[in-house]
């Protein structure tokens, strides 16, 4: 029996996880440096179809459906004149046993956690060194206890303290010189907000989105903005939860946002945008990066989510089939839509008049061009 140990209890630690206990052959346990999995309600998600597919392997469909929603199309409009641009039908890439689906993170989270015996999370464990000296894995924790392991997954998100410790360097990822501000909605005739599709607003240097995350009139709200921060500022994370930081952010989305929706908006945060700067492949071939460890894009295609649960299977798949090519097989999807998510971003946040009239004559008719967006956006929200 081949033992496993998985670093975070993230969505990708905890969907391989139910991945692993399919097969009999390994004996697998989740470290996280936590006192429990992060099971804050409110926010939503989204999770395309090539996920949702892969999801339904361990029982997803079951999930109430008052819980979930799926919305067919994603509207855009301008933040200038509030006026509609086009819109860009969604449900083209379901198939009969999946569709695109939004719901709260809490939804999901919940769901892969309880498909799992409790003894099998391991929290308050907060990795401090990994050794390959041995024939195994030698995982030491920071209260000196420590483990062996065959397979190392490593999957405990952006700032993985053990993606450094076996590169033996520190890694940082890089700020995307933009602050996500996210709320959750409770829908009553908003204008601005459809309460049966995605919403995708485009202004100047800014994009918001607010979609339904349930059947109980629940919605999730994103603004993305632009913004520059000093080295003391992204030091200081604590800036991003005091009341004058979120306040100014608002402020600045608030000038171009509807004030309908502004002054509807609940339970706000604020959280700088980091992203990978590259892709980094561990040296010892029992070793792997899943979820955001292994890349975090930018937010601009809603693939977070999916992206953890597509690489958390394909990682099992291989472990499966004993080839080791995961780390290789990978990358060239990941750059793929690293390059979309940046040109999306690019896009998004335009301010020249002449540029801003282009981009929108244009995605008035490639949204309609079925061999652009099987082109475009097929090869990421389909296997």
């Amino acid at each position: 029996m081949k033992k496993i140990a998985i670093i975070g209890g993230g969505i990708s630690g905890l969907y391989i996880a139910n991945l692993l206990r399919k097969n009999s052959s390994y004996e697998i346990t989740i470290y996280e440096k936590n006192s429990s999995v992060n099971l804050e309600r409110g926010y939503g998600i989204q999770l395309s179809v090539n996920s949702i597919k892969l999801l339904n392997e361990i029982g997803f469909q079951n999930i109430n459906l008052e819980d979930k929603f799926h919305p067919n199309k994603v509207d855009f409009y301008s933040l200038k004149n509030k006026k509609k641009i086009c819109d860009f039908n969604i449900s083209a890439f379901n198939i009969n046993e999946a569709k695109y689906t939004t719901l709260q993170r809490f939804t999901l989270i919940n769901f892969l956690k309880n498909q799992l015996p409790d003894n099998l999370i391991n929290y308050n464990k907060k990795v401090s060194k990994i050794d390959y000296e041995s024939d195994n894995i030698e995982v030491t924790f920071e209260n000196s206890a420590s483990i062996e392991c065959d397979y190392l997954v490593i999957s405990d998100g952006t700032f993985s303290k053990s993606k450094s410790l076996i590169s033996k360097k520190e890694i940082k990822p890089r700020y995307f010189k933009s602050i996500a501000l996210r709320a959750s909605i409770d829908h009553n005739n908003i204008k601005g907000i459809d309460p049966n599709n995605i919403s995708l607003h485009l202004g100047s240097n800014l994009h918001s989105v607010s979609y339904p995350i349930d059947s109980k009139g629940h919605f999730n709200f994103v603004s993305i903005l632009r913004k520059k921060l000093s080295i003391n500022e992204l030091s200081d994370y604590s800036l991003f939860e005091k009341s004058d930081f979120i306040s100014s952010i608002l402020s600045e989305i608030s000038k171009q946002v509807d004030q309908d929706i502004i002054k509807n908006l609940k339970d706000i945060r604020c959280f700088p945008v980091f992203i990978s700067s590259e892709i980094h492949q561990p040296i010892n071939k029992n070793t792997f990066l899943i979820g955001d460890a292994f890349f975090s894009f930018p937010p601009t295609f809603a693939q977070g989510a999916s992206q953890s649960i597509e690489v958390a299977h394909e990682l099992y798949k291989n472990l499966e089939n004993e080839d080791n090519q995961f780390n290789f097989e990978r990358i060239e999807r990941t750059k793929m839509i690293d390059r979309k998510s940046k040109f999306n971003y690019f896009a998004f946040h335009l301010s020249n008049p002449l540029l801003v009239w282009i981009r929108n004559t244009l995605m008035k008719y490639l949204v309609k061009n079925n061999k652009f967006i099987n082109s475009y956006l097929g090869k990421i929200y389909k296997n």
